[in-house]
């Protein structure tokens, strides 16, 4: 009698490993106000995020003027700081995200280099 073969489910296809297509990514982006630091960490990720991960991206930007307790909450310590919840690992980077190869990296899109 023939074996089946097993058909990847989606749940299978997401933790099928980093940068999978059908991975969803949660990010959010911990800004102070308006100032231009927080400005061109905002614009650097959704460019990245676009061409990237167009589609497949949640991102919440939180102004810790406004919401001071989810600096606790999440642990953050320097701001701008982007936390990718999303797929695990959780990790954190800090900065304008300007650097796009380290964001890309950080966000696991990327083979990590050595």
């Amino acid at each position: 009698m023939p074996q089946k073969k097993s058909r990847p489910t989606p749940s299978r296809l997401q933790s099928a490993g980093a940068g999978g297509a059908a991975e969803r990514y949660v990010l959010k982006l911990y800004v102070t106000g308006a100032t231009a630091r927080s400005l061109r960490a905002i614009a650097n990720i959704k460019t990245i995020c676009e061409q990237h991960l167009k589609g497949r991206y949640d991102l919440e930007v939180v102004d810790v003027y406004r919401r001071p307790a989810l600096l606790r909450t999440d642990q953050i310590v320097a701001v701008p700081t982007l936390v990718k919840k999303l797929p695990v690992p959780l990790r954190l980077l800090v900065g304008d995200l300007s650097r796009t190869e380290q964001v890309l990296q950080g966000l696991d899109l990327v083979a990590h280099t050595s």
